[in-house]
């Protein structure tokens, strides 16, 4: 039986661990096979933190499962940086690292809330949560987008030629010159 699209598997991911498993399926190069093992190791982690949030474990072991994943999405940060050219064509890349500044902020935000036995953990927990899925799903796109052909697909589209726009000044004039008529 062949396997299934790789949109129908994310379709059906119901945890950060059936990403993983996601993305160790078919590798087109060696790049995108380092960027899928980065992202892999990068959910393991998210899924820890995650389980162990849920089982109400001790919060030590929360805040040690946290200082392992913000290691790991600094030095998956750093990994972004070092990728090849047609990567960083990519438009979805940069949407993926703000995804992923962006998780990285909550990491912390709910590390702070932890360490201050905090009542806002629980709302800190969720955007972390919630930013997570959004960063593996950044991830996933760029991985698709760049194994599909790159960036020829990705760049935004392009402005009609002679669609230069006015300043903001000259757009408000215009706009006045209009009103007083």
């Amino acid at each position: 039986m062949p396997a299934p699209p790789s949109s129908q598997l994310l379709n059906t991911a119901q945890s950060f661990g059936d990403v993983s498993r996601l993305l160790r399926e078919g590798v087109a190069d060696e790049e995108s096979r380092q960027f899928r093992d980065a992202l892999t190791s990068l959910s393991v982690l998210i899924e820890d933190a995650a389980q162990l949030r849920r089982a109400c474990a001790d919060p030590s072991a929360i805040f040690w499962s946290l200082e392992h994943l913000r290691r790991a999405a600094r030095e998956h940060q750093f990994f972004l940086t070092g990728l090849g050219s047609a990567w960083h064509a990519l438009y979805e890349l940069g949407a993926y690292q703000q995804a992923l500044k962006d998780m990285r902020d909550a990491i912390d935000l709910w590390h702070q809330a932890l360490t201050r036995q905090s009542r806002t953990e629980p709302a800190c927990f969720d955007a972390f949560e919630r930013l997570a899925w959004r960063t593996l799903g950044e991830a996933l796109l760029v991985i698709d987008m760049y194994e599909q052909g790159g960036a020829a697909f990705s760049e935004p589209p392009a402005k009609p030629p002679g669609a230069t726009r006015l300043p903001m000044l000259a757009r408000l004039r215009g706009w006045l010159a209009g009103r007083r008529r």
